[in-house]
């Protein structure tokens, strides 16, 4: 027996499969509340204000940058991370090899998104944000194309996570 199991099993019978179930279904709620929020913003948010005019879209783009970073915000996009690694501890011996190869596929989908969200969206709303003098249609110019390609490719590969954790889920279901 691996180390993880007979931990679960001097636990309890059931405590390892729960735990299973837990953690995936723990990834797959926060690489789908993420997936959300990145796919609203790419087809409802950033289109409405595309027809702003500049200084109104810099303005709305600042406060969203500063709301957003907000606790329940980061509990889940921070914790995705916890959870998607615990998918993949927890899957790593289930009876159904799938269910590893899913979960892994869902954690490295969310790591991607982690990181465009890390190095290219957060740098350009830091750069938005550092000059609040600066002329609006220079501060537009310089964010919205790069922007809004980035948080669609967030999107994809959060929505990429949703669907592969999911799976993870359908194939770690213990075996009557």
């Amino acid at each position: 027996m691996h180390n993880a199991e007979q931990i679960g099993a001097a636990a309890s019978p059931g405590f390892l499969p729960a735990l299973r179930t837990f953690s995936l279904l723990a990834a797959t709620l926060t690489a789908g509340l993420m997936a959300g929020l990145f796919a609203a913003f790419a087809y409802a948010v950033m289109p409405a204000l595309a027809r702003s005019n500049d200084a109104v879209y810099v303005e709305v783009m600042r406060n969203i940058n500063v709301v957003i970073v907000n606790p329940l915000f980061m509990t889940l996009f921070m914790g995705g991370v916890g959870v998607g690694l615990a998918a993949v501890i927890t899957t790593w011996r289930a009876p159904d090899p799938a269910a590893r190869w899913w979960a892994l596929a869902g954690f490295a989908a969310y790591l991607v998104m982690f990181m465009i969200t890390v190095a290219a969206n957060v740098p350009l709303n830091d750069q938005l944000a550092a000059d609040p003098g600066q002329d609006p249609a220079a501060a537009r110019a310089a964010f919205e194309n790069s922007w809004v390609a980035w948080n669609i490719a967030r999107a994809v590969v959060a929505t990429g996570s949703l669907v592969a954790f999911g799976a993870a889920l359908l194939y770690a279901r213990p075996s009557k």
